[in-house]
């Protein structure tokens, strides 16, 4: 049975709208975004980030921390709304 791709969820929607928006306000293209991030020590291409702000590809969690580091925000912020969880007690909801 071939592989289905797996969908993107709201935190990765979230994500890839997110980063589009700081880097564009920051005036990054994104072959720039993509050496600041390779600099950092994650190879990424500018076609690979295209893919994510597009919503083609997946975000995973070491391109974030990478991509938030070389947009000098915290991981959290390209999360917005969807990375608000809330607590197990019930608050926060």
């Amino acid at each position: 049975m071939p592989l289905r791709p797996l969908e993107i969820g709201p935190a990765g929607q979230a994500a890839a709208r997110a980063i589009e928006r700081l880097r564009t306000a920051r005036g990054y293209s994104q072959r720039r975004l993509a050496a600041r991030v390779t600099a950092l020590g994650r190879p990424l291409t500018f076609t690979q980030l295209s893919r994510i702000e597009r919503r083609v590809r997946r975000c995973d969690v070491d391109d974030l921390v990478a991509i938030a580091a070389a947009l000098g925000v915290p991981p959290q912020a390209l999360l917005g709304e969807a990375g608000a969880c809330p607590r197990p007690d019930g608050e926060g909801t």
